[in-house]
This record gives C-alpha cells, structure tokens and sequence, in this order.
C-alpha cells in the first residue's frame, strides 16, 4: 500500500497526466467562450468551421489539454487550442476554387511584407521571421491563441518536480 501512496506522490510531483485522463470541452463551451467564430445573425448561430473539422479539433483538444495540468484555466487552454486551429483552418478556407493553384495559393506560408510596388505589382515578403518561430513553437506562434497556449503551457510545464 505504502508504494502505491508513493507512486500517487511521484506522479503529482512529475505532473504526469492521470492514465487515460482526457477533458469534456464541448461545443457548447467553445461557443459561449470564443463567439467570434459564430456567423453573426439568426439563431442558433452557426459555428463558422465545417461540423466534421470542427468535431476534430474538440476531440484533439480533450485528449491533449488535460484538466490535471490545467487546474482552473483547463477550459481556456482548451478553448484556445481549439480557436487556434479553427483561426488556421479559416485562414486557407474557401467556398471552392476554380484551379488547383488557386486552391493551393490559400495554403501558401507569408510573413510580414518586406517590400510592395504599386505599379505592375511587387510584393514580397519576410518568411525570416516566421521560420524562426516555427523552429520553436510551430504553428503555435501563427495565431494569437497559440501564443496564449504556449505561454500558458510554458507556465504549466515549469512545475514542481520531484528527486529522489
């Protein structure tokens, strides 16, 4: 018994999830929580991500954002990590494309502009910046959300520890 205890005590201190612990985020919270990704108008607002895609990261999010680590800002991070993705997938969203280059052009890396000339169009762009952060962080540091995740996950990530 007295191993048992101890092996509850290790884990705590490793921060190590409870063993098929996942969270309960929901729809429902998510659109309570971030309306912004609701079309605007009649009720009941529609979310603005395709059902199936947006299923998909609810379901990511409660099996990576766990309420053991999270404590009391669990349903933030959840919601962040879910608003992350769904921000990506608006970015390259579109209602069909005439040619498969055009379909591929919505998926295109840019940062920030370096340089535009108006006349016969220029406009080039600063990919430095964005590749330094994607060597970190990946995708995380392309929207506001994943900023706040990270931060949040970083503060999370430095807890105790426990030496024998």
């Amino acid at each position: 018994m007295e191993g048992w205890q101890f092996n509850g005590v290790l884990q705590a201190a490793a921060n190590m999830p409870v063993q098929g612990e996942r969270g309960t985020y929901t729809r429902q919270m998510f659109a309570g929580d971030f309306p912004q990704f609701l079309k605007a108008g009649k009720e009941p607002r529609e979310c603005l991500v395709p059902e199936g895609i947006f299923e998909l990261f609810v379901e990511n999010a409660n099996q990576s954002i766990l309420p053991s680590r999270y404590g009391t800002i669990w349903r933030y991070a959840a919601g962040l990590y879910v608003a992350h993705f769904c921000t990506l997938y608006l970015k390259t969203y579109s209602d069909g494309s005439p040619s498969a280059a055009k379909a591929a052009a919505k998926g295109q890396q840019t940062g920030l502009v370096k340089e535009a000339t108006m006349g016969d169009t220029t406009i080039s762009y600063d990919n430095e910046a964005v590749n330094a952060a994607m060597a970190k962080w990946g995708s995380w540091n392309a929207t506001q959300y994943g900023q706040q995740l990270v931060t949040m996950a970083r503060m999370i990530g430095m807890g105790g520890s426990y030496v024998i």
